[in-house]
């Protein structure tokens, strides 16, 4: 259950600010938080992620409020290359990115609680183990040093 958006005029780098909040939320959620979100992709990511909604409750018969987001895929798509002129008869370099955006949904895990059997360990007695005592270690002899001479002693 996927929706694929291509070459859409935003910047990946700022649609994945986006995506990212929304990750691994459920779909009613980040449906919510995306309404509310004062960024070009957030109504971006609103339209692709509805569509993705329908995808699965049309195609698949899955119930929309059982939906989560499983993962949400932003690459660049092609660079569209512009100029800009400037002083001097000079042209800058004005680069217009695209993204593409896909978005994988799943329904949710269901949790079953299942009863566990609750296993005996059986406990081996503990071994009493007799401490040695390390012979006690003898001071180390002292070092001797020579004095050097040099040659305004001699």
């Amino acid at each position: 259950m996927k929706a694929v958006l291509k070459q859409i005029r935003i910047s990946p780098k700022k649609a994945n600010l986006v995506a990212g909040i929304i990750r691994l939320k459920s779909v009613e959620e980040a449906l919510e938080m995306l309404q509310y979100m004062p960024k070009k992709a957030a109504r971006i990511l609103y339209k692709l992620l509805a569509s993705a909604q329908a995808n699965a409750v049309e195609n698949f018969q899955k119930k929309a409020d059982n939906l989560t987001i499983e993962s949400i895929i932003v690459t660049a798509g092609p660079t569209y290359k512009r100029g800009q002129s400037r002083s001097r008869g000079r042209v800058f370099k004005i680069l217009k990115r695209t993204s593409h955006i896909t978005i994988n949904l799943k329904e949710k895990d269901q949790v079953i609680p299942e009863v566990q059997e609750e296993k005996k360990e059986e406990k081996a007695p503990v071994k009493k183990v007799a401490v040695k005592k390390a012979p006690a270690k003898k001071p180390a002899a002292k070092k001797t040093t020579t004095k050097k001479t040099t040659k305004s002693e001699k």
